[in-house]
């Protein structure tokens, strides 16, 4: 098992668009699926973190999205950035780390824990820290991964902040500099952005700003966390009737609505929310309410595999919905958990296409399963 999958399974690669039969894979979802949210244990754990661990020192393929002042730009990828060059994109690659980081807190006794802690040691160090800053300080390069992958950085590094223990205080320390980067970096270009980006795909604002928010909550940085709150109220506030009929377009892996509904759950007043959302996406309410799930037609094709992250990205707000709402929105529990059933299978054995980032987006939606906000 690992990010390029298994060979047995190429014959399944190309699915049935029309099909909602989903074959027996290692990670089985009726295994976790519970009636009040879903949880891994131990072997599910040990499976899910073969997928980061094979790719994060996986050099190729790999898609740089740099922009090249002059010849001396043209690097490997470990050279340009030493800390996050595998899993085919630098996001993919700080994602990946923050798996493995979160799988060691929630399971110590993971089978190559001390495997996994060596290579983010090696990774995460201080000096391949300081080149990635040097990167986004280049002049060519200053925007490089606005916005997606600064709040996956952040997220990253909220996850080493608030772990406890020797390792994940020496990580946190060695990741400061970038972290405070995109920190820096995010309060720069959010005065300056007049519209919201409203797409399914890396650029969405809405997406940023709840991550970047978490970690401004998580780290007590109030300044960060009042920029963020206001913008996304300046942005969204008056917003209504979401046309969610249109999702999801070919690419998406992300809900240009439910991700509008994330960062709004998070922004407002307990008391406020119900009445923007009454407004924005007044379907939510109705206990019949449902979505059909994102089907894959080519899980070799990285941009049509971005659907099964959608399944995941969708259920992961409306867990945090029902949560958060228990007395109007518990229903949606249900239809999240339909989204996950469809992809989780698809996790093991996948093409590397897939198999490099969609983990993380599933043991995101996990652990929003499960907390109570």
């Amino acid at each position: 098992m690992g990010c390029k999958g298994d060979e047995r399974n190429k014959t399944n690669l190309t699915k049935d668009v029309d099909s909602d039969t989903i074959s027996e894979k290692d990670i089985s979802i009726d295994t976790i699926l519970g009636t009040e949210y879903i949880e891994l244990n131990l072997d599910q754990a040990n499976k899910l973190a073969a997928l980061p661990l094979a790719c994060i020192n996986t050099e190729y393929p790999n898609k740089l999205g740099q922009t090249l002042g002059g010849k001396q730009d043209l690097k490997a990828p470990i050279e340009l950035h030493p800390a996050f060059y595998g899993c085919f994109d630098w996001h993919s690659s700080v994602h990946a780390q923050w798996t493995l980081v979160k799988l060691l807190k929630q399971f110590p006794k993971l089978e190559n824990a001390e495997e996994i802690k060596a290579k983010l040691e090696d990774l995460l160090s201080k000096e391949n820290i300081a080149a990635e800053v040097a990167y986004f300080k280049t002049e060519n390069n200053k925007d490089y991964e606005r916005t997606y992958g600064w709040a996956w950085l952040l997220k990253l590094a909220q996850e080493l902040q608030t772990w406890d223990s020797d390792l994940g205080e020496e990580l946190a320390a060695n990741l400061k500099p970038l972290s405070d980067l995109m920190v820096a970096n995010f309060t720069e270009f959010l005065p300056k952005l007049i519209y919201p980006i409203r797409v399914g795909e890396h650029t969405n604002t809405a997406f940023a700003l709840s991550f970047a928010y978490d970690y401004a909550d998580a780290v007590g940085n109030s300044e960060f966390q009042e920029l963020i709150e206001v913008r996304a109220k300046q942005f969204y506030l008056k917003d209504d009737n979401c046309p969610v009929s249109y999702e999801p377009s070919g690419f998406d892996f992300l809900s240009p609505c439910l991700q509008e509904v994330d960062i709004m759950r998070k922004v407002l007043p307990k008391a406020a929310f119900p009445l923007w959302i009454q407004d924005f996406m007044p379907e939510l309410i109705n206990k019949e309410f449902d979505m059909a799930v994102g089907k894959v037609s080519d899980r070799t094709d990285g941009k049509l595999v971005h659907l099964d992250g959608l399944n995941f990205s969708r259920a992961w707000v409306l867990y945090g919905l029902a949560n958060t709402y228990p007395d109007k929105y518990s229903h949606l529990r249900a239809v999240a958990d339909r989204h996950v059933t469809k992809s989780f299978p698809n996790l093991v054995g996948d093409s590397y296409e897939g198999g490099h980032w969609l983990g993380s987006f599933a043991l995101y939606a996990l652990q929003e399963s499960k907390v109570q906000k």
